[in-house]
């Protein structure tokens, strides 16, 4: 059966999101900054460039960006919820960076969003539990992410289906925003650290379900 994974960034104080996080206001609380602060280490990479932002050739290579490259070539399916989307919905191009089905969290009734490239984004009202069953039936044997947000995350832990988390851990504070590690319920799901890979702007951390 595929595994069901989180990839994430995430700021030293443990932080998803910075405070104010709004798209098109990058200066509002300085979250504009934070979050390139954060993220930079996944800018710089070629793969990154090449495949998923299509800047054309260029970029870092080396150990970081081959672990970029394994992680999303191994990525049938995303999870997501519907305030990451709409952030998203404003900001990524055209040819959203997923390449793959994207089913979203949400309590509104839309029909499936194609965009180029391979992603469609699909709107599922049914619960976590559901969306879980559709991202693995179009995974088609390979790896489901649930992408975000925290809250999102929080849901999929508590339910005990994620199976490993991929963190790229910044050497930034935020000083408030979005936690990661909030409202989970007992018992708590056990991990072990199976990798770690040093960066200069992050560390990255795989921890595998016990």
């Amino acid at each position: 059966m595929s595994k069901v994974f989180v990839n994430i960034g995430l700021s030293l104080d443990g932080y998803m999101a910075p405070e104010g996080m709004t798209m098109g206001k990058p200066e509002y609380k300085n979250w504009g900054a934070k979050w390139g602060t954060m993220m930079a280490w996944i800018i710089r990479q070629q793969y990154f460039r090449e495949h998923l932002l299509k800047l054309g050739p260029g970029g870092d290579t080396g150990p970081v960006n081959d672990l970029l490259r394994s992680t999303f070539e191994r990525i049938g399916a995303n999870i997501m919820g519907k305030r990451m989307f709409d952030q998203g919905e404003i900001s990524w191009p055209e040819e959203a960076p997923f390449h793959t089905p994207v089913y979203v969290l949400t309590h509104e009734q839309r029909e499936p969003w194609v965009r180029p490239g391979g992603t469609t984004f699909h709107f599922v009202n049914a619960g976590p539990e559901r969306a879980l069953e559709l991202a693995r039936e179009a995974a088609g044997g390979r790896d489901v992410r649930i992408a975000g947000g925290a809250d999102v995350i929080q849901q999929y832990l508590n339910l005990g289906v994620v199976d490993e988390l991929e963190i790229a851990l910044a050497p930034v504070l935020f000083g408030g925003g979005r936690r990661l590690f909030e409202n989970l319920h007992e018992p708590t799901p056990r991990f072990r650290i199976e990798r770690v890979l040093d960066g200069p702007d992050a560390t990255h951390v795989r921890y595998v379900r016990e």
